[in-house]
């Protein structure tokens, strides 16, 4: 791995989890020369005892010397005390909103948390979103809005506390550590929303990568892949108005795309979301056997399992998580086969195309976090198509299994909605290509139907909703009148327009970005903390593109962002 050319900085690595690991390599290198920090943020992560779940990851870096460790225990801790503290004042048990026995009525208590200080927050840090927007980074402050049944649901007073906490926390890093440079690898969990404002308040770049859907390219984020950065916005209208003679190279991959007869995306090979066959029941309890012994060693032979017992907001039981895992296992097998929930499509019946979403997944809780109800979007688009015509609602294979069956049930009574089978085909294309147009909520869907020279429609705002035929629709009552337009075939001159537009996308990304191959270098990071594998010069080059990739990310903010 070469080494980086940032001297004599104070750099803070964001690490979570796997996202993690590929840090690791870029903390050795970098304290060479600069004073490096890693800020842990999840809760169970930096809280537990040393186990198979952390072991490579929170104690991998305490391993490193030079590198200064900070994390959320501290807070996770006095979460907990403040709030028995005020439930034993008011009577409220957990999971209860009313007050119990003779105890003083909640609206006597002002609760746990400083409201006066998050009033301050919001009014003087929050510059891209407000704190309940906020709250939507992290799954375990949203279970009303998605189906994982091992968190629990939050109150009021410890959403609002755990907000204060970490702002509190995240302020107080900046000023003991004054980062020069924050870097980090994913865009999901509360604390990134808080770092991005607080970042933002002290002018301090926190880059994070942000995905193009252009093959591996990874573009610079510095509002946590919220929105499109405005400099991407300058790029691209640089590009669009270049000459096609200019933009050849990208034409030219747009041409090829569409003579393709695959065209999923070469960074989910072998994952779930290009998986369309069942598993065996062999293998399924295979799967459950190794997340027994996965939750065994975590509870009892590093003994977590008093400390889970502290928050259920803060640390899920095990018990829930095997239930849902052998769950989502099974459901998964039965939908993967003929079912009573998915049919195949209808030879010519003109229809229009919504795949769902990953649910709960920050494409859509950080991105679009007031369209994360995709029941509510279903019933909007069906009611707003043309007689005559279908919705065509497809499953997210990641989603699999975990969605309850009943959404499946709800969403088919709609008359003109039919809910299909996921692998009636094994590619994205003749689902697009037969539609008359594609409704998603932030999804490569629309990415992909704009290179194939379909229209699209987008409710989240995302980078490749530049390209001309994706419209953003940010009110239902448009919907009608948009819809429509897929009726209208894109004639020729129409579709060069497409193609130059979305050339002139691709070629930002290029400019912006590197092709970053995450999951390979997360992969490979565990496979030598692990021990099974040495550092090879495949995972020293792409380590390369990663330390590119943020050295040309710093070079851009200083030069077309800071400003």
């Amino acid at each position: 791995m070469k080494g980086f050319t940032w001297k004599n900085k104070k750099i803070l690595l964001i690490c979570r989890e796997t996202y993690c690991k590929p840090l690791w390599f870029l903390a050795e290198s970098l304290k060479q020369d600069n004073e490096v920090a890693a800020f842990f943020i999840m809760s169970s992560e930096c809280s537990f005892n040393k186990c198979y779940y952390n072991e490579h990851t929170y104690y991998q870096f305490k391993k490193l010397d030079g590198v200064k460790i900070y994390d959320v225990k501290g807070i996770c801790d006095e979460f907990i005390e403040r709030m028995e503290a005020w439930r034993k004042r008011t009577g409220i048990k957990r999971g209860v909103k009313k007050p119990v026995g003779g105890a003083a009525p909640l609206t006597s208590d002002k609760g746990p948390m400083d409201m006066e200080y998050l009033e301050m927050i919001e009014r003087d840090y929050c510059h891209f979103k407000n704190l309940n927007l906020q709250l939507m980074a992290s799954q375990e402050n949203t279970r009303h809005y998605h189906y994982r049944i091992y968190w629990s649901l939050t109150s009021y007073e410890e959403n609002c506390l755990w907000l204060e906490l970490n702002y509190k926390k995240i302020i107080s890093i900046f000023e003991e550590f004054k980062p020069d440079i924050i870097l980090d690898m994913d865009n999901a969990e509360l604390q990134r929303t808080v770092l991005a404002e607080v970042a933002y308040a002290y002018k301090v770049p926190c880059m994070t990568i942000e995905y193009s859907k252009f093959g591996y390219y990874k573009y610079p984020s510095f509002q946590n892949s919220y929105g499109i950065d405005p400099y991407i916005r300058r790029l691209y209208e640089e590009n669009l108005a270049r000459d096609d003679s200019e933009l050849s190279e990208a034409i030219a991959y747009i041409e090829k795309y569409r003579a393709e007869n695959s065209i999923m995306n070469q960074e989910f090979a072998g994952s779930v979301t290009n998986k369309y066959e069942r598993d065996s029941l062999i293998w399924i309890a295979r799967v459950m056997r190794g997340k027994w012994n996965y939750f065994w060693n975590q509870d009892i032979t590093a003994g977590n399992l008093k400390r889970k017992k502290k928050s259920r907001m803060l640390y899920a039981p095990s018990r829930p998580y095997l239930r849902h895992y052998l769950e989502t296992e099974l459901n998964k097998r039965m939908l993967y086969g003929k079912n009573r929930y998915f049919e195949d499509p209808v030879e010519g019946e003109p229809y229009v195309y919504m795949p769902l979403h990953l649910i709960p997944e920050s494409s859509v809780f950080v991105k679009a976090s007031y369209y994360v109800d995709e029941a509510n979007l279903i019933e909007q688009v069906s009611k707003s198509l043309p007689i005559g015509w279908k919705l065509y609602v497809k499953e997210h294979q990641a989603m699999l299994g975990e969605r309850a069956l009943s959404f499946y049930e709800k969403v088919a009574q709609l008359h003109n909605v039919r809910v299909v089978q996921v692998n009636y085909y094994k590619d994205p294309k003749p689902w697009i290509l037969n539609a008359k147009g594609i409704v998603t909520i932030t999804g490569t869907a629309a990415y992909e139907a704009a290179l194939l020279g379909k229209r699209s429609i987008v409710f989240g705002e995302v980078p490749f909703s530049l390209i001309e035929g994706i419209t953003r629709v940010t009110d239902f009552s448009e919907l009608p009148g948009v819809i429509k337009q897929f009726d209208n075939e894109v004639k020729d001159n129409e579709l060069r327009s497409m193609t130059h537009s979305a050339a002139a996308y691709i070629e930002t990304v290029k400019q912006a970005g590197e092709p970053v191959k995450i999951f390979e270098l997360m992969d490979g990071a565990e496979e030598i903390f692990a021990g099974r594998a040495e550092r090879t010069p495949e995972f020293e080059k792409e380590l390369d593109v990663l330390v590119d990739f943020f050295e040309k990310g710093y070079e851009r903010w200083k030069n077309d962002v800071k400003d």
